[in-house]
């Protein structure tokens, strides 16, 4: 152990469980003091606080970046979207060190992202339509992102705690989700005309299967067996391989579209025989056209769900067809209040006449 002093610095170097420490000491001003500081360096360093002699969190957060993308790009299917949200915390912070990045950091960018603008306020044959905003739920993803982001680092020893553990979620809208009536359903299926007729066998595929919106412009011939009526999706949400029953009206309808098959995909572009990439302006056009408000293809699946729920389908098995991880997910579409229901709780507006056991409604 020694302290010595060059160019006006004060520096230290020793030997501690053969590892050798050599290391400027800014604050010393003289050879006192940087015996001091070596000192409790060496004890602390004893005492296990490795964070301070290690380096641990010296590393830039762009290099917790680039590790966290290799990562994506092997583990998630949304790799490609979660490139530009990492690219909004580089700009923030790539020549910061993980180590200064706090939780009040973290707090000023949910405030800042809340903020930003998605749709601005527009005007349109008079009009007027507010700006739309980023969602809380964007922005909980976001922080979800950070967190797995920091948590990587700490699996690596780039860091001892994650900055993300005190940062709280914001409050979303636990809304009832949206679905079709019957007669909603007849208006949409009828507003898919001329140059919207394509999304038509879209929407009925999908409120017969109950299939995400990716699953369907994904789904390849290959993957659907007329003989065991089956669909085999290979690509989930949650990683796993999943089988959708297909009904008469699916059958008749795949069949229809097999005759004129142009590519390996199920709903391809007969011009290009390539998959449609997306369907959201097509699919917002047919439902203005139908009058039907605060509606995405999204809801279709929920509507499916809901319908399969409401008309007594076991929930393990509802489950099973859409594909849900967690049962509490599938119990969310036992909110339609169906004919079955109302059956259900009309058994009791007559149970204590049939016992002959009438109760006042009186106050008592």
């Amino acid at each position: 152990m020694r302290v010595y002093e060059k160019n006006k610095r004060w520096y230290f170097e020793m030997m501690v469980r053969n590892k050798r420490y050599h290391q400027a000491i800014p604050e010393a001003t003289n050879e006192k003091e940087a015996i001091t500081y070596m000192q409790a360096f060496r004890t602390d360093l004893l005492r296990g606080r490795l964070d301070m002699v290690d380096n641990i969190g010296c590393k830039l957060f762009k290099e917790l970046a680039e590790e966290y993308l290799k990562y994506s790009k092997l583990n998630n299917r949304s790799y490609k979207s979660r490139i530009s949200t990492v690219n909004k915390f580089v700009t923030l912070w790539g020549n910061k060190r993980l180590k200064d990045i706090s939780a009040i950091d973290i707090e000023k960018y949910k405030k800042t992202r809340k903020e930003d603008v998605v749709r601005p306020e527009k005007i349109i044959d008079g009009v007027k339509y507010p700006a739309k905003y980023v969602t809380n739920t964007t922005v909980n993803r976001d922080i979800e992102i950070l967190r797995k982001m920091f948590n990587i680092a700490i699996e690596n020893e780039w860091l001892n705690k994650n900055p993300c553990k005190y940062v709280k979620k914001l409050r979303t809208n636990n809304k009832i989700e949206r679905y079709l009536t019957p007669e909603e359903e007849i208006r949409l299926l009828n507003a898919c005309e001329g140059k919207f007729s394509y999304i038509k066998p879209i929407i009925i595929f999908a409120l017969n299967t109950a299939m995400r919106k990716g699953e369907i412009l994904n789904l390849t011939w290959n993957c659907v067996n007329f003989d065991s009526k089956k669909i085999t999706l290979l690509e989930t949400k949650n990683g796993k391989k999943r089988d959708v029953p297909i009904n008469s009206t699916v059958l008749s309808l795949l069949k229809e579209i097999k005759k004129e098959q142009c590519s390996i995909y199920v709903f391809a572009n007969p011009i290009t025989k390539t998959k449609y990439s997306d369907l959201k302006r097509v699919f917002s056009n047919v439902c203005k056209i139908a009058g039907i408000e605060n509606f995405r293809f999204h809801d279709l699946r929920h509507t499916a769900a809901t319908r399969m729920v409401g008309s007594g389908v076991p929930i393990t098995l509802a489950k099973d067809i859409l594909g849900h991880s967690d049962i509490h997910t599938t119990m969310r579409y036992a909110h339609a209040i169906t004919e079955q229901s109302l059956n259900a709780v009309e058994t009791l507006s007559c149970y204590a006449q049939k016992n002959k056991k009438v109760i006042s409604l009186k106050a008592v």
